[in-house]
């Protein structure tokens, strides 16, 4: 079976620091919680950068920060996975869905400014399978209307746009490490602000409004939630992130060489701008015109080569259809008509390419 992905840690990796840690005793709040954290800081190069228990309840941790609640509402890029719009939902306020570009597949300039209203107040852009392009417009445009602008970078770390990584252009970014991710630590997420004097209040917030000594008890300052990051994921995490630029470079690679040999056969790629570093999260295509998308999902799980959806129009899903019925048709098409391929390191792309184009020519044959 040729699987969609497959992680860049093994056992042998992390052995010795899991060793280390089990010795000490130390599974939370320890070394490498905090080695992590500031070596994703120099990385991002973001002033402030925090661990988070997923990019879900970092999302939601940022909207809490900016006073989201009932009556706000919330512009959300619509091609994405639903946890964006959801973390919206929950504080009561509305996510108010912008389509996307058909090329590459992310918020634009036009459908954010179609999507803002009085009650705007806050605008997420997501990169799309990891594409960053476009989110320095947008940022931009959020500075000059006043809206805070946080990135749902969950796919985008190692990215970059005009020379800035993720977790640098935003006022606040999210990061993921679920195990479809470049950098996983099972589950997991990450932070990043660019107004530092927000420190305190975020490193309260994610544990417990803790802050301090009280002589030989912790002082809680403030109510708040358990969303730390552990020592395992944290070494997981450390040890990944050392070699990300490298994984980055690989999978631009194999992208390259899966364009090649698809797209004379219908496939297109994703788009991403000129001064772009896009680490390739997903590796993406919109299937031929007249190719039925899930149909070649299971001709290709037929063949041993695992693939799956691009990825969601959350306005599309039954909650947001039924909720607002306010479908975005680019995000809708999108969501029907695009195929993640398998990418990862060792894979056989030209052995990948020919599977897919056989699976192609018997869907045409069959009519």
């Amino acid at each position: 079976m040729i699987r969609l992905i497959k992680p860049y840690v093994t056992f042998e990796d992390v052995e010795q620091d899991f060793r280390n840690m089990f010795d000490s005793g130390m599974f939370t709040r320890g070394q490498n919680v905090e080695g992590f954290r500031n070596e994703l800081l120099t990385y991002t190069g973001a002033p402030s950068v925090f661990l988070a228990t997923s990019a879900t309840t970092a999302l939601w941790l940022c909207l809490k920060n900016l006073g989201i609640g009932a009556g706000d509402e919330v512009v959300v890029s619509d091609f994405s996975f639903p946890a964006t719009a959801n973390v919206v939902e929950d504080l009561g306020a509305r996510p108010v869905f912008a389509d996307v570009s058909p090329d590459t597949f992310n918020m634009s300039a036009e459908t954010l400014d179609a999507a803002i209203t009085a009650k705007t107040r806050a605008v997420i852009f997501v990169d799309a399978l990891g594409n960053p392009t476009g989110l320095t417009r947008i940022a931009e445009i959020c500075r000059e209307k006043g809206l805070p602008l946080i990135e749902d970078a969950a796919c985008a770390l190692g990215s970059s746009e005009g020379g800035h990584r993720c977790g640098s252009i935003a006022d606040m970014t999210c990061f993921s490490f679920h195990p479809r991710k470049l950098l996983t630590t099972g589950e997991g997420g990450a932070i990043s602000i660019l107004d530092a004097t927000k420190s305190d209040w975020f490193d309260r917030k994610l544990s417990h409004g803790g802050q301090g000594m009280r002589g030989y008890a912790l002082d809680f300052v403030d109510y708040g939630y358990n969303f730390r990051m552990s020592e395992p994921q944290a070494i997981m995490g450390r040890v990944q992130l050392r070699n990300l630029d490298e994984v980055i470079e690989e999978r631009n690679e194999l992208r390259a060489t899966c364009i090649k040999h698809l797209e004379p056969v219908g496939f297109i790629a994703q788009k991403r701008g000129a001064n772009v570093v896009h680490n390739v999260q997903s590796l993406v295509f919109k299937v031929p015109d007249d190719i039925d998308r899930d149909q070649l999902i299971g001709q290709l799980r037929e063949e041993d080569v695992e693939t799956t959806i691009g990825t969601y129009a959350i306005s599309a899903t039954t909650y947001y259809r039924d909720r607002y019925d306010s479908v975005q048709p680019v995000s809708d098409l999108l969501f029907r008509t695009t195929l993640t391929l398998p990418c990862y390191r060792g894979l056989d792309a030209e052995d990948l390419c020919g599977r897919i184009i056989n699976a192609v020519q018997t869907q045409r044959k069959l009519g």
